[in-house]
């Protein structure tokens, strides 16, 4: 068997993001087991190899572990690297996007572009004991793939809803209603899917309520990326990261209150202005089109599917010419020690 690597997943988008890598493993004739967090729900494939226990782990013993979230368990065997789950969007007024923050678990950072790579170089020169490799975004792979079919035909357009869960900037309360009213008195299919944190059960309740209202309106707790995306003619959000992939396919958008708008969004702070909002997104503006491909170069800079190749590489480099000589990671003693009882709570074992 050739090399072993391990996917560390945490949520449900963990699927869509790591699967073209596993795709590029598998093309290489390597080995890849999944091991998911309660979080996850267990949405893997009959030809998907799932690890359950951390003893499986450990036995399994994969060069590297692979997290499309913000943490993984430092006492799993591999160098430990950061694909992401999103583009950096400052949703919140804040000075640094989350995205950038350093918590001290990886040992590789696998940036997307212009928008990401120039402040991670600065963060790896400050620190020292992490490698920055641009590699661009492996959840967009299949995005470029020159062997995908055209989308289907539509009898009429498709509006996809996807709101963020941080719920001070969350428009899901805000648009209900009108999208109710849009639903009703518009010619207009609707997919509505939530991000795997917007957790509100009282919301949730209300949105399956107005799918079985209206036959042209279906939702999902679950956004499936390109699958979900290639149905749809215009996206309606507010300030999540799901923008730019959904732009990446030369899509509009259209947001309510988004916090950093700009010429390649069409924003709205009125729930009324929202609809005609989505009829000027349909016409395909070619000024807005020309802005929204320039504003995606920005963020992810390869196009050519081959980002997950790229990662592949970049642990191969690290392991090569980088890993002996990096400086240690801070302790994180607190950290770790409350990552180990959460462990301890389900397994009855504490790892070192």
């Amino acid at each position: 068997m050739g090399k072993r690597y391990l996917f560390f997943a945490t949520l449900t988008y963990s699927y869509t993001i790591l699967r073209p890598l596993q795709k590029e493993i598998w093309r290489r004739g390597d080995d890849v087991a999944w091991f998911l967090e309660d979080s996850c729900p267990d949405k893997l494939f009959e030809n998907e190899k799932r690890l359950k226990t951390i003893e499986e782990v450990l036995e399994y013993s994969p060069i590297a572990v692979f997290a499309a979230g913000n943490y993984i368990y430092d006492f799993l065997p591999g160098v430990k690297v950061a694909v992401f789950h999103g583009y950096p969007m400052k949703k919140r007024i804040e000075k640094i996007d989350d995205h950038f923050t350093i918590r001290g678990w990886f040992d590789i950072y696998c940036t997307q572009g212009e928008s990401s790579t120039p402040y991670f170089k600065y963060l790896e020169d400050k620190h020292r004991f992490f490698k920055i490799y641009e590699t661009g975004w492996c959840k967009v792979d299949e995005f470029y793939d020159p062997t995908l079919p055209p989308e289907p035909k539509r009898e009429r357009p498709v509006i996809l809803y996807s709101p963020t869960f941080t719920k001070s900037i969350c428009s899901a309360w805000n648009l209900l209603p009108q999208i109710d009213k849009m639903a009703a008195e518009k010619e207009w299919d609707w997919i509505i899917t939530f991000h795997p944190k917007l957790d509100d059960p009282q919301l949730i309740a209300d949105y399956t309520a107005l799918a079985e209202k209206h036959p042209n309106v279906t939702f999902s707790r679950i956004n499936e990326g390109l699958k979900t995306f290639r149905k749809s003619d215009v996206m309606l959000c507010d300030s999540s990261s799901i923008i730019v992939e959904y732009m990446l396919l030369d899509k509009p958008v259209v947001t309510f209150r988004n916090t950093h708008p700009g010429n390649f969004l069409l924003d709205v702070q009125n729930v009324e202005d929202v609809a005609p909002a989505i009829e000027k997104a349909l016409t395909r503006p070619k000024e807005l089109m020309d802005n929204i491909y320039a504003y995606t170069s920005h963020h992810e800079g390869h196009r050519d599917g081959q980002n997950s190749a790229r990662v592949l590489d970049a642990v191969d480099d690290f392991i090569a010419n980088h890993k002996d000589g990096m400086k240690k990671k801070p302790l994180n003693l607190v950290r770790k020690l409350k990552m180990r009882w959460q462990v301890y709570k389900k397994t009855g074992k504490f790892y070192f």
